[in-house]
């Protein structure tokens, strides 16, 4: 997994909400950046883990204890992040209904 650091000038709102946590048997994910806010400046993306706050890992922080530990961030909130292993797109295969002639063939109604 590939781990990101940024850091969002305070105060909050930071704007992301994450969800999971040790109580959830979960790890600490962003669920939902807001448009505009700190967290979307830095590209926070939906679905990667937070793997540290303010240099604290968050391995075995119960959900609460994350969201404390955020709120006591003031002047700067750093987030060491790890990209999720999200699956690449598939794009269902293209069918064109519509029946294209070449320019030269021209199809004349049928005679009577």
């Amino acid at each position: 997994m590939s781990a990101y650091t940024v850091s969002l000038a305070g105060p909050g709102p930071w704007g992301f909400r994450m969800q999971g946590g040790k109580d959830f048997n979960t790890p600490l994910t962003i669920s939902r950046i807001s448009p505009g806010s700190k967290a979307a400046q830095v590209n926070l993306v939906p679905g990667d883990f937070i793997v540290a706050i303010d240099g604290v890992s968050t391995d075995g922080m119960t959900h609460l204890e994350a969201q404390n530990k955020i709120k006591m961030a003031t002047y700067n909130l750093a987030l060491t992040m790890s990209k999720s292993k999200r699956p690449a797109a598939v794009m269902a295969p293209r069918v064109d209904t519509t029946v294209r002639f070449p320019p030269h063939q021209v199809l004349a109604p049928a005679a009577p």
